[in-house]
């Protein structure tokens, strides 16, 4: 596997050499309310606070975005305790969600927290990625920062990867860093990372996020040295299989050398980049042009991407296929 894998990289890579691509995407949330209380989250609302998006003025939305080059709509949402009564009405909500999003023709991706089995291979159908942050690894942080986070045991998300590529889920994943865990944490979570993609080939993408103050948070850390950010890429280039993708939020690395040496160590993505980014929102995403003013002077070419990669397109129904192919369309001719 892994000689086909590194055969099938190498082609890859010839054709992608000096390309850095983004996802163009909308964020859509069902519902910010979390029983998660992690003390650094700038998206988290209070239980009972009502916000969040309707089915209703989903599709007046979604109708807005046609003919405007979106092709990814990310569906975010708070997390919903799994014993909770509320756990049923709130999963239906995000399945119609993603169901709404393909019959009109965007390419949908979910990224709601730890999911039942049965949840995740009911969303396979409407999804054609998926995604969940692994953060860290290390238990000591549930003493910290998780210390009101349940679902950020790294038993239950580790087991959420493993349950993705079971499923044969295109899948997004990540470290965030800047919680207090040490370099050799970091590695220990990466590796992580690499044994599930070596074991189901399903990880597309390793998010590599600094974590960044903001006005929401109820804890004081002060955020990540985005001075040592070039470093740990290089250390998740090395560690990680060369058909994962590394992907940094250019939201979060603002300074223009700053980010080319990101990606010079080896990132190769920027995300979805759309209207707000709902995890930072006093980050606002920038613009595609001057992205492409920094970029292109360095001898990197800003482009396009749909939320699933070509080595995954067999995994997709036919329904999906379709919504694809007329994805690819509007990524060949960007509006």
């Amino acid at each position: 596997m892994m000689g086909q894998e590194k055969s099938r990289v190498g082609q890859m890579e010839a054709g992608n050499r000096g390309r850095v691509t983004y996802s163009p995407a909308y964020t859509m949330v069902p519902t910010y309310e979390c029983f998660n209380r992690c003390s650094y989250c700038n998206f988290r609302q209070e239980l009972g606070s009502k916000g969040g998006l309707g089915l209703e003025r989903a599709a007046e939305i979604l109708d807005s975005l046609v003919d405007r080059g979106v092709v990814e709509i990310l569906i975010l949402s708070g997390e919903v305790h799994p014993q909770s009564v509320a756990r049923k009405g709130w999963f239906d909500r995000i399945y119609k969600l993603c169901d709404l999003a393909l019959s009109k023709g965007f390419l949908p991706h979910t990224n709601a927290g730890p999911l039942y089995f049965a949840e995740m291979a009911k969303l396979k159908s409407v999804n054609l990625s998926m995604g969940l942050m692994l953060e860290q690894l290390s238990p000591k942080l549930l003493q910290t920062v998780h210390r009101h986070a349940p679902s950020k045991q790294p038993v239950v998300r580790l087991r959420q990867l493993e349950w993705a590529g079971e499923l044969e889920i295109p899948f997004t994943t990540g470290i965030l860093l800047g919680l207090g865990e040490t370099r050799e944490e970091i590695c220990e979570t990466l590796e992580a990372i690499a044994r599930l993609h070596q074991r189901w080939g399903h990880i597309q993408e390793a998010i590599v996020q600094p974590y960044s103050p903001g006005t929401r948070q109820t804890g004081d850390a002060p955020g990540f040295d985005l001075q040592e950010l070039p470093a740990i890429i290089a250390i998740a280039r090395d560690i990680l299989p060369p058909s994962i993708t590394i992907q940094i939020p250019p939201n979060l690395v603002t300074q223009p050398d700053l980010l080319l040496a990101c990606i010079a160590a080896g990132a190769r993505d920027l995300g979805g980049i759309g209207p707000r980014d709902e995890v930072n929102p006093d980050y606002p995403h920038p613009q595609i042009a001057q992205l492409q003013e920094i970029l292109h002077p360095a001898g990197w070419q800003l482009r396009p991407r749909s939320p699933i990669y070509p080595q995954h397109y067999p995994w997709l129904t036919p329904r999906q296929q379709n919504a694809l192919r007329q994805a690819l369309l509007i990524l060949a001719d960007p509006v």
